[in-house]
């Protein structure tokens, strides 16, 4: 089975892991503060607070930026669950905003929209969060002035896109959004096996973005109440989390950083491949943008239903049984059960519907070589007929 995504171990990772096995500090050692330096130098951002996963970093955002009852967030119903569930866990209400056609992303005219509506009723959102689908920049910019326009947070869920930039400034690093967040999972560009970071330029939620990961507690003499009490003396200042990285995940993040930009120059290779080898077959092919330059977490393809009369379920199927490891990203969040118990309805937003019976993601990682890549367009072509 060739997979849809796949994570890459070298020696040099196995080794990487292995040292701090044999260390002295196997959770909160040298490894993760190492890790957070390295990321933010890398894309140019002040601050860098690595977390358990990139689920646990959005819940602390949200936090950080204060979210809480009676605030609403908005984001795109294009992205797994936890980009709303942040709402949620924080006692918050969440809704959503369709997404763009050619981007996939959050529709900037739709969300001006809601947004002049909204400004009426006075249900403004404290929060939006926009993701970078498959690793394509959203247009940050247009949202940067929204933002500053109605004056809520933006949260860039930039899980697929470590490495993407928007007219060459690199997602975490520019000043768009008030908090990034890059995911680490096995399926991402580079991975600690799970791991996430929340990237800031500001200290002061920096700062709250550490103690939040950590039980809400502080040993720093700056921020104690009580100060010169003792080297054990720590207080807990905040309702926290035990949402930390431990020094092993950092470890294996250290040594896949180092591989980042090789890994982008090879996922941008094969997506020109896909797209010249595609262009004949009934498809809707991504959109390659001037200025948002993807990282290509996911190459997804939708079927043209003016072309082809075949549906979704028989061409996933057939690509499955001749194992190409297919996937779909994503069902619109409002879509799934515990949603429409809070209310939700099909037709909210019917570009990201429209999308969803469509698509397919076929294989894209660095390691997936030519041989398979031809693997996947001549089942493909088979499939559809061509």
């Amino acid at each position: 089975m060739i997979p849809y995504g796949r994570q890459h171990i070298d020696q040099a990772d196995i080794d990487a892991v292995t040292a701090v096995l044999t260390s002295d500090f196997l959770t909160q050692g040298p490894a993760v503060p190492a890790f957070e330096q390295a990321v933010a130098k890398q894309v140019g951002a002040h601050y860098a607070v690595a977390m358990n996963s990139a689920t646990s970093a959005l819940h602390v955002a949200c936090l950080a930026l204060g979210l809480g009852k009676d605030d609403y967030l908005w984001t795109t119903p294009n992205t797994f669950v936890a980009s709303a569930n942040c709402a949620l866990y924080c006692g918050a209400s969440v809704d959503f905003v369709d997404i763009d056609t050619n981007s996939l992303n959050i529709s900037v005219d739709v969300l001006a929209n809601k947004l002049l509506e909204s400004e009426k009723t006075g249900k403004l959102p404290k929060i939006v969060v926009a993701v970078d689908f498959a690793g394509r920049p959203c247009d940050w910019p247009a949202l940067r002035r929204l933002a500053d326009q109605y004056g809520f947070f933006l949260i860039d869920d930039a899980s697929h896109a470590i490495g993407a930039d928007y007219n060459g400034q690199l997602l975490g690093g520019a000043a768009w959004a008030d908090i990034t967040i890059f995911s680490f999972h096995p399926v991402k560009i580079i991975t600690t096996a799970e791991g996430g970071m929340a990237l800031t330029q500001s200290e002061s939620l920096a700062e709250k973005l550490r103690l939040l990961r950590s039980h809400g507690i502080t040993r720093d003499p700056a921020w104690l109440e009580q100060p010169d009490t003792g080297l054990w003396y720590y207080e807990q200042q905040a309702l926290g989390y035990n949402y930390r990285m431990t020094d092993i995940q950092a470890a294996l993040g250290l040594s896949q950083l180092k591989h980042l930009q090789d890994w982008i120059a090879r996922r941008r290779q094969l997506a020109h491949q896909y797209q010249t080898q595609l262009a004949e077959l009934p498809l809707i092919l991504p959109n390659f943008d001037m200025l948002a330059h993807s990282a290509w977490h996911l190459y997804v393809i939708q079927l043209d239903a003016e072309k082809t009369d075949l549906s979704r379920r028989v061409v996933f199927d057939a690509l499955r049984a001749a194992d190409i490891g297919v996937n779909v990203h994503y069902i619109p969040v409002y879509w799934q059960p515990y949603y429409r118990q809070l209310g939700f309805e099909r037709g909210l937003c019917p570009n990201a519907e429209n999308y969803y019976q469509r698509a397919i993601s076929i294989p894209m990682y660095a390691g997936l070589s030519d041989g398979d890549q031809s693997k996947v367009i001549d089942s493909l072509a088979m499939t559809l007929g061509i």
